[in-house]
């Protein structure tokens, strides 16, 4: 299954990071570039592990996905429940880190791993998707859509070398 992770070091603490990573409505179209529209399911005001959410790419693909971690500040992860035709499974999770003797920087990195159909095509829908993941993955972060500074980092693949620039796909 092809994982595609993307690294980003914004200039905000850790908890703000992650706070801001968690918003819906009009304080997430501010920061992120992947979605149209997206809501908490069945009643939920915040997130917590076990809620679902309805998110629409700025495509108009669906996907009601469901909080599977919820750990502030830290990380979250999530799962498609329901989703476009293409994608048998989808899965990601977020993680962010303080950045070492700069406590009001964090690491945020986001690592999606995924599976695609039918099942005659997926050998290659999973190869454009593992390479074309650079202009499809979200890469974004709560400070860089405001304009605010950030720092990209090398992130090392499994083949051993690095690869630039923050969205990297890595071959599971």
């Amino acid at each position: 299954m092809p994982v595609v992770e993307s690294r980003v070091t914004v200039p905000l603490p850790v908890e703000a990071a992650f706070a801001v990573s968690q918003t819906t409505g009009e304080v997430r179209l501010r920061w992120d570039p992947f979605i149209r529209r997206q809501h908490f399911l069945d009643g939920a005001l915040a997130p917590a592990k076990g809620v679902r959410t309805l998110t629409v790419h700025r495509l108009g693909f669906r996907m009601v996905s469901e909080y599977v971690s919820y750990a502030p500040p830290t990380n979250v992860g999530m799962k498609m429940v329901r989703g476009t035709w293409f994608f048998e499974r989808l899965g990601g999770g977020w993680r962010f880190a303080p950045v070492a003797g700069d406590p009001g920087s964090t690491v945020a990195t986001w690592r999606y791993n995924f599976a695609c159909r039918p099942r005659w095509l997926a050998p290659l829908a999973e190869r454009v998707g593992w390479s074309c993941s650079s202009a499809t993955s979200t890469g974004a972060s709560p400070a860089t859509r405001g304009g605010a500074r950030t720092r990209s980092s090398s992130t090392p693949s499994r083949t051993g070398g690095t690869a630039e620039p923050e969205t990297t796909p890595v071959r599971a």
